[in-house]
Parts: structure tokens; sequence; C-alpha cells
């Protein structure tokens, strides 16, 4: 595994640089999330609480004060870490039946299941993100893409499909775009001619591929526009990004949907293709 910044890396920083402005029970949850982040995805709450001395209230108080709406949310970024870690597919699977165990939730088995649980997800998926995509920040999107000379698209690995799909969609719209795959390690010469009048597309979920984060910051130092499309708002890309849409898609299984992505994706382009015919 590379080096790549993950959502729980990212949190863990967040834990240790405020760490000194917590109250004494605060510190006590930090100081066990930081000491035992293998084990938080398996435990119980009220064995974390148990375990860190505090009262179940102060998991919830601790994860509020980090972004999140009760700590089972935070955990959730320690069991996906687990799973980001675990590359085999068949073990990926095994250990999520071991948490859905630990938390008396019964996994999907046959594909009739999983079809349904998948179709289930996904619906929540798209409805969330039809509700918490700003309309403002997706009509600037489209102008800025509409003012492009050249259009930048980055993904890598599991982003790769959803930046394959925009590039194609937006070449239909005769728009100069350019898929950077880094064909042959040259993921440097493929952004070199970029500059301000161009747009940059940068779409990267946890773990952040390092390749995609140095060339939005490339992209940054020439002045080029930047659209992210990533997981939250704490990602790398968010810091570089002149727009950013945070996607939460949906997972079964230890296994992420992509249908979220695709739709926002589609959605700029249709918006653009109706912007040109005006």
């Amino acid at each position: 595994m590379t080096n790549n910044p993950t959502q729980l890396s990212l949190l863990q920083d967040d834990i240790r640089r405020r760490y000194d402005t917590l109250s004494k029970r605060l510190k006590q949850v930090a100081r066990y999330i930081l000491d035992n982040s293998n084990s938080i995805a398996f435990d119980t709450v009220a064995s974390i609480a148990q375990q860190a001395d505090v009262p179940p209230s102060t998991l919830i108080r601790f994860s509020n004060a980090f972004g999140f709406s009760g700590f089972n949310e935070m955990k959730q970024v320690f069991r996906q870490h687990l799973m980001e870690e675990t590359v085999n597919y068949t073990e990926r699977a095994r250990l999520f039946r071991q948490t859905a165990t630990d938390e008396n939730a019964a996994a999907p088995e046959n594909p009739a299941e999983i079809l349904n649980v998948f179709t289930m997800v996904n619906s929540q998926a798209l409805q969330q993100l039809a509700m918490q995509t700003n309309p403002e920040q997706l009509e600037k999107a489209v102008q800025m893409l509409s003012e492009a000379e050249n259009i930048y698209v980055i993904g890598l690995r599991r982003s790769f499909s959803v930046a394959s799909y925009l590039t194609y969609a937006l070449r239909h719209l005769e728009r100069r775009a350019f898929l950077i795959d880094g064909l042959g390690g040259m993921f440097t010469e493929q952004l070199s001619m970029v500059n301000p009048k161009d747009v940059v597309i940068a779409i990267s979920y946890s773990p952040y591929a390092r390749e995609a984060v140095e060339l939005v910051e490339l992209g940054a130092k020439r002045g080029a526009h930047l659209i992210a499309i990533t997981d939250s708002q704490v990602s790398p890309l968010a810091a570089f990004s002149d727009i950013c849409f945070v996607v939460r898609e949906a997972q079964v299984d230890g296994f992420r949907s992509q249908v979220a992505s695709l739709c926002l994706a589609q959605t700029l382009a249709v918006s653009l293709a109706l912007n040109n015919a005006q």
C-alpha cells in the first residue's frame, strides 16, 4: 500500500492538532482513539466508553466536535479504513461479515439480497446527493466549464471510470477535454500546458491517490480553476478547489458504489449541453 492520505489519517491528524484545546474527558477519548484505532471498528460504543473510562454521551460529544452526527458515524471511518487496507475482495467480504456480526446486523449473502441492498442504499445516496448539493455551486461549475479553453479530468484507480465517462461526455459536447491517465508515468507532462483559462476536474476518494493530489496542487499553482469531486470536506483536494462537491457513495459489504458520482458527472455534462444550446 502507498502512503496516500485517508479519511482516517486526516481525522487522526485533526485530533492531534486540536488535542490541547479539548476538555479533560474529550482528551481521554482522543487518547484512546489514537492508541486503539484498529479495534474501534469492531468494539461497541458501550465497550469503547468503558475502556476509555467515559460515559457514552462523551463519545457522542467527541464525535460532534469533529463534525460527525454521532459516534457510529465516526466509527465508519475506522471501518472503511480497514476495508481499504484489505485489498483482496474475498478477505474484505469476510471482514464485513465480522463487523456486521459484532453489531448484530445480518450481512447480505446471496446475489438477490446483495442486489436489493445495493438498490436501496444507492437510492438513498442519490436522494442525499440531490438534497446536499448546492444549486449555486452547480451553476458556477457549469459556467466554469462553459468558459474553459481546456478541461483536464483527473481520476485514478477507483475514480478512473467516473473520469473516463466525464471525458467521454465532454468530448461529445465538442469540448477540449483531456483525461489525465498517467500513461507511461507521464502525469506531470499531461498537465504541463495547463493555464489560468483552463479547468481541472479532480475526482478522488479515500485513500486519496497521491498523484491526483500532486496534480491538483500543480494546477492550482498554474492558476487553473479546480472542480473537486470527493468524499469529505477535509479531503486534500478541497484545499485547492474553487468548487468542491462532497459525494457520499453507497456501500455494501465494504464495496463502495459509484452511482452518485456518475450521476453528478452526468448532471454536469447534460447541464453544459443545455447551456450550450441556449
